[in-house]
């Protein structure tokens, strides 16, 4: 996976991969002629006498010296460009996959774990990418370079290289098989301290509130162990790689003493040249240090590399259709037609056999207990799921054969838990139409009864509101959701049990000045109250996902035993009447 992502990728920076390949191969050749100036100089130089000479060739080696310098900054500068290119657009490649997920992808991957494979994965390939263009280009010419040098400079001191190149690479090999399972549990570890943390920082309330701080604290405090754990397993494995490598270059060089000592003393090998041999020795174990380094990345980057995959292998469950319908002959109709939807892997369908009709200028309402499947049914309208059976048609036609933005361009949904984004009062409400002005703002405020505490905010419409609209109440939240809504002036509304937070005089004015607002259009109810859609033309009565009665307020009360027993839980009998 890590292959296939780098591949895919980088294949638009083909250029600039060529120069980095192409400056590392330059200022790694020179770097390997170094050693065998530095010779000449104690042969030719230095043995001699010969100051003249040392100079010519100590400027010969200045000057080698710095293109050495000017071609490994220039690469590193491409590189690292190339490597935050290459970030960017998997992080974009990320968060476009994730946009167009369904809400059941959404919830099998968990919002904390698409949270770090954005951000913390995405940068651990990232880093990899960097290194590669840096490191990993230029280890191996290195390698084989200084050992072509070293057999040019003595062969009779080869055996060295041949015993320790493989001693390396099998040291090395031991240490990282044992890296990969440890940073393949990190990764998993970091999800549930995000999820923990995400959790407890969200319920920060409701934590104090039943007092709760202790429990919290010894649940983080396990997962944090358990992180601590498995990196200090990975740390120790990783600690160890340097120091092998540093033994076995340190007992090579010892070798090269040694056995090349003896050869300069019986006239085999020249003192330069026992340098220069010293030095490509010295380059190998380098080159080799830098494909350890990278192999303390690529352990990672490769988890790292599956579960971004994972994420991008993973088609939504609610897919666009190959053409779909942009023009259609009706305006604000909406049809159930005996629809059905069943969760994956469970046995009994959440919502069956459910049919009914909503045209422009008509209310529908839904009730029914908690869990009835009152929710899934506004939800398969917008296509947040589809449904498994039956058929669900806007403007009479099926929503999965509607083009995604024509279908929502037509509804206006203000869902269970009103969301706000962080910002000011006008930007969410622009979410709802980007070019609104501020008159189009202010009346859509006025409709959802929430102008009198804006008005009562300093900045007025530029207030600030933090992420979820945690600044603002419950309620003030579910108004601004519902101007929201509102300023779109949509054909259908989708009102997902949107009025619970209110009290009943503010519901009761909400609702009145939605009526001629809402009354070319058409509009779904979902509610617990019955004083919130007693008025309705239309009442659907749901119980285990099923429609048990259908009708208005007053017809209800006569024939439904269901409804009777939500409106006896509610109203006094004077009120139900």
């Amino acid at each position: 996976m890590l292959i296939r992502i780098i591949r895919e990728h980088l294949r638009p920076y083909k250029q600039q991969l060529a120069i980095v390949v192409g400056l590392q191969f330059v200022g790694t050749m020179v770097m390997l002629y170094l050693p065998v100036l530095n010779a000449d100089i104690i042969d030719k130089g230095i043995v001699l006498g010969d100051t003249g000479y040392i100079i010519r060739r100590g400027g010969l080696m200045l000057a080698v010296s710095l293109l050495q310098v000017l071609c490994s900054v220039t690469a590193v500068w491409f590189s690292a460009r190339t490597a935050m290119a290459f970030g960017r657009d998997l992080r974009a490649g990320i968060f476009h996959r994730v946009g167009g997920f369904s809400a059941r992808e959404v919830q099998h991957f968990g919002a904390p774990s698409l949270i770090t494979r954005e951000t913390n994965d995405v940068q651990q390939v990232q880093m990899l990418v960097l290194m590669g263009g840096t490191l990993m280009v230029s280890a191996p010419i290195m390698m084989i370079g200084g050992v072509v040098m070293a057999v040019h400079v003595n062969a009779g001191l080869s055996w060295l290289v041949v015993a320790v190149v493989p001693v390396l690479a099998t040291s090395i090999g031991f240490i990282v098989t044992r890296m990969v399972p440890s940073f393949a549990r990190m990764q998993e570890r970091i999800d549930e301290v995000n999820r923990l943390l995400r959790e407890q920082i969200t319920g920060v309330r409701v934590v104090r509130a039943f007092v709760r701080e202790q429990h919290e604290t010894k649940r983080f405090a396990e997962a944090n162990e358990d992180l601590t754990g498995v990196s200090i397993r990975a740390g120790r494995w990783l600690a160890g790689m340097f120091p092998t490598v540093m033994l076995v270059a340190n007992v090579a060089s010892v070798g090269v003493l040694w056995f090349g000592g003896h050869r300069v003393e019986s006239g085999n090998m020249n003192v330069g040249d026992l340098t220069a041999y010293l030095s490509y020795l010295m380059q190998i174990v380098m080159s080799v240090m830098m494909a350890t380094f990278m192999m303390m990345m690529i352990p990672r980057s490769t988890v790292c590399a599956d579960r971004i995959a994972e994420v991008l292998d993973t088609e939504s469950s609610v897919a666009p259709p190959r053409n779909g319908v942009t023009e259609v002959s009706e305006r604000g109709t909406l049809r159930f037609a005996d629809v059905e939807f069943c969760y994956p892997g469970a046995t009994v369908p959440v919502v069956r056999g459910v049919s009914f009709e909503a045209a422009p200028g008509s209310t529908v309402a839904i009730i029914g207990s908690t869990g009835a499947g009152k929710s899934t049914m506004v939800n398969l309208v917008p296509r947040l799921f589809d449904a498994t059976g039956g058929q669900v048609l806007v403007d009479g036609v099926d929503v999965r054969d509607l083009e995604p933005e024509v279908l929502w361009s037509k509804l206006g949904l203000v869902p269970q838990r009103g969301f706000l984004f962080s910002g000011t009062v006008a930007s969410n409400l622009r979410y709802g139409k980007p070019d609104a002005t501020e008159e189009e703002m202010w009346a859509a405020l006025e409709i959802a009864q929430a102008k009198d505490f804006v008005t009562a905010m300093p900045e007025g419409l530029e207030a600030p509101i933090t992420q979820g609209g945690t600044n603002v109440s419950g309620g003030q939240r579910q108004r601004l959701a519902i101007a929201r809504a509102v300023i779109r002036k949509p054909e259908i509304y989708l009102f997902d049990d949107a009025f619970s937070a209110l009290d009943l005089a503010t519901d009761a004015r909400l609702r009145a000045a939605l009526k001629p607002v809402t009354s070319d259009a058409t509009v779904v109810i979902v509610a617990q109250r019955v004083s919130t859609i007693r008025d309705a033309d239309l009442i659907l009565v749901v119980e285990d996902g099923e429609v048990v009665g259908r009708g208005t307020h007053h017809e209800l009360l006569e024939s439904n035993q269901t409804y009777q027993e939500i409106v006896a839980s509610q109203l006094s009998a004077e009120e139900a009447a």
